[in-house]
């Protein structure tokens, strides 16, 4: 049984709580829809930006680093900026999901607006609209030819081609293998993993002893990773030498 004492200091408490559950500060941007404010991994919600290392095609249908591109956009219009971020949850790897405002400015809704994301409508219709928007000013990744980012993580060779660009023959191949090619899709995408004979997933930093041996080709299973922490959350460990 509650005491009134103890009613008491949970009502004095509760104020705490709620506020213990907005995060603020400048960010380090990690990608154009993940931050990290203090100790804070934050997930924005309701939408789904490109990784770093997925590609997209451009308006001349070339081989475009458009995870890059939506992470560095982010940075350029909120980087500097305060963040406010009201945390929703806590996802599957550990990071606190919510939405975030920088001068009373929805971030989610500008990046979906501005063709930076896509509404992720498997979880949140908030952005529907903001999309619709984007797609018909031909804004950001609508501008070229790219698939969804749900669909590239899991190589969805069925998905949709989007975009205003009408693609290649090669569109599909192009945008479903660009984690597995020769070349780093980015500058930042240096870590490499493999499956190794018992069917494990190993990473490789540039560092390690066996990383130049490694060639990097969809058919061998490989692909290149942008952080030890998304290596790790696509199940691989790091090798022993």
């Amino acid at each position: 049984m509650v005491t009134r004492f103890g009613l008491a200091i949970a009502l004095l408490l509760s104020p705490v709580l709620a506020e213990a559950a907005d995060v603020s500060g400048v960010p380090k941007i990690r990608e154009g829809d993940q931050v990290t404010i203090g100790s804070s991994r934050i997930r924005l919600g309701g939408i789904d930006a490109p990784s770093l290392d997925q590609l997209c095609l451009n308006p001349k249908g070339e081989r475009w680093s458009c995870g890059v591109a939506a992470r560095d956009e982010l940075v350029r219009h909120a980087g500097s900026k305060s963040w406010s971020c009201h945390i929703q949850r806590t996802d599957r790897f550990g990071r606190s999901v919510g939405r975030c405002e920088v001068e009373g400015e929805d971030i989610q809704k500008w990046l979906v607006q501005s063709g930076w994301a896509l509404a992720y409508a498997k979880i949140s219709h908030d952005y529907d609209a903001d999309q619709k928007v984007a797609r018909d000013a031909k804004a950001g990744l609508w501008a070229g030819a790219f698939i969804a980012p749900w669909d590239w993580r899991v190589r969805n060779k069925a998905t949709t081609i989007l975009g205003a660009v009408k693609p290649p023959p090669t569109a599909n191949a192009i945008l479903l293998a660009s984690a597995s090619g020769p070349v780093a899709p980015s500058p930042e995408c240096t870590i490499k993993g493999n499956v190794n004979r018992s069917g494990h997933c190993i990473y490789h930093r540039p560092q390690s002893r066996w990383y130049a041996k490694i060639q990097m080709h969809v058919s061998k299973g490989t692909r290149w990773f942008c952080s030890v922490e998304e290596a790790e959350a696509a199940g691989c460990r790091e090798t022993r030498r």
